[in-house]
């Protein structure tokens, strides 16, 4: 339930994560059995503290970071990313 008394930001976030049909936590074991961590992605490979933040909390990337993230830990996207059905998903 969303707490009107929070600031729109904090409402937005929350009504985010209500939808959440994706779910990131398979990269964060992929890049534990890599040899890649959280400094190599943002120092040798350039991906933004912003994105590796919006990871974190399930929160929509690209799919051009995806495919980036493929391509730098050698992996499929499931090994990035999966599918979380939810009764509430938006309609198409």
């Amino acid at each position: 339930m969303l707490n009107l008394s929070k600031k729109p930001a904090l409402r937005r976030l929350e009504r985010i994560q209500e939808i959440k049909m994706i779910d990131y936590s398979p990269f964060w074991k992929t890049l534990e059995q890599s040899e890649e961590n959280w400094y190599t992605l943002t120092k040798k490979h350039r991906v933004s503290d912003s994105t590796l933040h919006r990871l974190k909390h399930n929160m929509d990337i690209s799919m051009k970071t995806v495919n980036d993230l493929c391509r730098i830990l050698d992996c499929d996207i499931e090994d990035i990313a999966v599918y979380v059905p939810s009764e509430k998903d938006q309609l198409l």
